[in-house]
């Protein structure tokens, strides 16, 4: 039975392990990575006859936990031991938490250097070694004259204790410690009151700093120096960070440590690092205390698992940023489908949802955004879509100008194939950096995308030239485009897999891990942590209509989720009835693919309801006579006529009136084109019949169903056949919130039910 304790103070023991550095493989392996994140090379640093800056705690911390972990590489691979347990004192937990198997090494050094850096900005405090004297008779010297602002900081044995507080208080009770019995007073050389309630800035800078990082399950139990007990081997990553957090404000239970393994009939203290600190120390408290008495293990005949909650699902840091209750959204869907009572039934309960714009016009959207104000207030959230239009990029502009004007702090920017100066403005807008140091954003922009190449792009920094441009128009201070340089485009990305509407038809399953590798690249690239104290959150959007879809893409590493086509079957959304009758009957095999009528000529898809419906075949047909043909007239008589009878149900004369008078208005040029050009008139009026076919369904036209355009996905009958004979089998009883709170629930009951037959 064995403990491995790693040391956790003191340049001199740092300068200790230089003859490690072309010995141990993990060294020289990463050594290129260890200074690129350090800023200078740790190697000069330990071996550097001048040890006036390894004696500043920002290079003492990380040296001595490189050289601790060289020690353990070594011994590891000297010895076949494999310790009991692994314990650290004061830094040293990083190790024992690196041996333990909660992070990698170049983690761990990330942590220890921002540790340092923070301890280090403290000022005017002291410490100071008492021996001899047990911590009680200190404590009572202390309330007896009044030095109630110093804190005992390490608990090292039963007659060795550490006090911390403010320099002349240290100082005045030298005296009434010795006179009190101590055998030894001794101040230490430091410029701060470490372990103690004087670190709080630096703590509360350091919480914002962990949050992000991720952390393992334990491998070896592990001893926190806070509770002198070793961590829960299925302690949550935030239960690990908040222990570490609180040990730069508290005291280094040492003694308790050593107590505790002693109880557990530990034989063997073995010091891993240079000198022998530890070990003394664990033969004085050996020698002076008797091993803890612990309560005696409760023996069950079965461990149940531990529960997931619904506010354990997805990311703490997004449903802050959002201001969610859960870490679920409803996405726009286009023509206020996603309409202004969907997004204020979803922001009254504390979830979210994003107007769909496309295709409103910009008084449309105003109004809106007003009337959602009014009724949500001040603290509900609400977004707004964001569509891309490389041809028109005054609109989008001007949208961003709107949202600008009335306050809108989040969009979901869709059908972006690269990015653009309207969306880096709104990012960008405001952005400051905060007394933690972090750059902060008060616009959150959520990128719907589903390809690595486009994702790439969103997860880097703005582009040089488009941040030049926006600060050579006086949109972006100077200062705004500085912090654009070491922040990333979007914060939050949706991976959208195959759905209904827009799709480039790809799979969850593989889409997800490709976006996670590529997270990690960009955030250690761009060293966002360091910048921002936040991950980019990875959303999933597409096929998402049941607890078992939820579940996979939670399971897959989602942050959150976003739904689509299943709130398109509820009373909140902005279509007919007559296509809700449609859409509650569905499954998962009734929709198709069809040419998007605002990308036609790119053979853009989208997918649509097919049941019951001549759109999807119809569509096609039109997409592949313009392929095949250069005008109207290069197609044949019977299937002109055809056309213009059971699609249009009127003539090509007709349609070109209503698409001509409408282009005049809006952009005159494509008149001018069409006219010269037969194959891009054939082009337009084709596209009509993709508006025409949208304004049927929404308005729920009788006499033209059959052709009704109603973007939909497979998740929708996949969600029609989890309701079937409950409640919610009914559309009209489909409450949007109550969709998202039964999915979230289910979800978090599947995997509970999941992982108990697992655990059983």
């Amino acid at each position: 039975m064995t403990v491995f304790m790693f040391p956790g103070q003191g340049s001199q023991q740092a300068k200790m392990g230089e003859e490690l550095f072309d010995k141990v493989p993990e060294f020289y392996r990463h050594e290129q990575e260890i200074d690129a994140l350090l800023g200078y090379s740790l190697r000069e640093l330990c071996l550097d006859e001048d040890t006036t800056r390894l004696n500043q705690t920002q290079f003492t911390q990380p040296a001595l936990f490189v050289i601790n972990a060289l020690h353990y590489y070594q011994y590891i691979a000297d010895n076949d031991v494999a310790p009991t347990y692994v314990a650290g004192h004061s830094l040293g937990e990083y190790n024992a938490l690196l041996a333990g198997g909660v992070f990698d090494l170049m983690t761990g050094l990330q942590l220890v250097q921002k540790r340092g850096e923070l301890m280090s900005k403290a000022k005017n405090g002291g410490m100071a070694a008492v021996i001899g004297l047990d911590y009680k008779v200190i404590e009572a010297q202390f309330k007896q004259h009044n030095l109630d602002g110093i804190d005992i900081a390490n608990y090292n044995a039963p007659t060795q204790t550490v006090v911390s507080g403010p320099v002349e208080e240290i100082n005045r009770a030298q005296a009434i410690i010795e006179q009190a019995g101590a055998r030894a007073f001794i101040p230490l050389a430091v410029s701060a009151a470490f372990h103690s309630r004087y670190m709080q800035q630096a703590a509360t800078e350091f919480a914002a700093f962990l949050a992000p990082i991720q952390f393992n399950r334990f491998a070896i139990p592990t001893m926190a120096n806070v509770t002198g007990r070793p961590y829960p081997l299925d302690a949550e990553p935030a239960d690990i960070k908040a222990q570490l957090v609180k040990q730069i404000t508290h005291p280094v239970k040492w003694t308790e440590c050593i107590r505790y393994l002693l109880a557990k009939d530990i034989s063997e203290f073995k010091e891993i690092g240079p000198g022998n600190v530890l070990t003394r120390l664990a033969f004085q408290v050996k020698k002076e205390a008797e091993p803890l008495v612990l309560p005696a293990p409760v023996v069950a005949s079965a461990q149940a698992p531990k529960q997931i909650s619904l506010d354990s699902l997805g990311c703490t840091d997004f449903k802050a940023d959002y201001g969610l209750k859960y870490a679920y959204m409803a996405g726009a869907m286009y023509k206020g489908i996603a309409s202004k009572e969907m997004v204020v039934a979803l922001g009254k309960a504390g979830l979210m949802g994003f107007l769909g714009t496309g295709g409103l016009s910009h008084n449309k959207v105003e109004q809106t955004i007003i009337e959602i104000k009014n009724e949500l207030g001040d603290n509900a959230s609400y977004g707004m879509n964001l569509l891309n239009d490389l041809a028109r990029p005054e609109y989008e502009a001007a949208m961003v100008d709107l949202y600008f004007k009335h306050g809108v702090k989040h969009i979901e920017a869709a059908a972006y194939m690269q990015v653009t100066p309207g969306l880096v403005r709104f990012r960008l807008k405001g952005v400051y950096r905060n007394d933690a140091g972090f750059i902060v954003t008060p616009h959150h922009v959520m990128a719907k995308i589903s390809r690595p190449e486009v994702a790439t792009a969103f997860m880097q920094p703005a582009p040089d030239a488009i941040l030049e441009q926006l600060l050579a128009a006086g949109q972006l201070t100077a200062d705004e485009v500085a912090l654009g340089r070491q922040i990333p485009v979007a914060g939050d990305i949706c991976v959208e897999a195959d759905s209904g509407g827009h799709t480039d038809q790809g799979s969850a399953y593989a889409l997800m891990p490709a976006m996670m590798v590529l997270r990690s690249e960009m955030m250690q690239q761009y060293d966002y942590h360091q910048n921002t104290g936040k991950n980019i959150r990875i959303g999933a959007a597409g096929g998402i209509g049941t607890p078992e879809a939820a579940a996979a893409a939670f399971m897959l590493g989602a942050d959150f989720i976003v739904t689509g086509s299943i709130n398109q079957c509820t009373p909140e959304a902005g279509t007919s009835d007559a296509v809700k009758n449609l859409l509650q009957g569905i499954n998962v095999q009734d929709t198709a693919y069809a040419p998007a009528g605002d990308m036609f000529e790119l053979g853009a898809r989208v997918q649509v309801l097919k049941r019951g419906l001549f759109f999807p075949a119809r569509a096609n047909k039109l997409y592949e006579l313009y392929q095949r043909h250069n005008s109207l007239d290069e197609i044949d008589q019977k299937t002109r006529q055809q056309i213009q009878d059971k699609y249009f149900k009127r003539s090509f004369a007709d349609v070109w009136q209503e698409t001509r008078d409408y282009y005049l208005n809006s952009k005159p040029a494509e008149v001018d084109k069409a006219e010269r050009q037969p194959k891009h008139k054939m082009l337009l009026i084709f596209k009509w019949y993709f508006i025409h076919s949208t304004r049927l369904a929404m308005a729920g036209s009788v006499n033209q169903k059959t052709d009704y355009q109603i973007h939909c996905g497979p998740a929708l009958g996949a969600f029609n056949q989890w309701v079937k004979g409950t409640e919610l089998e009914d559309w009209r009883e489909r409450k949007v919130v109550t969709i998202g709170e039964k999915l979230m629930q289910g979800t978090a009951d599947l995997l509970n039910q999941r992982f108990g037959q697992l655990a059983g």
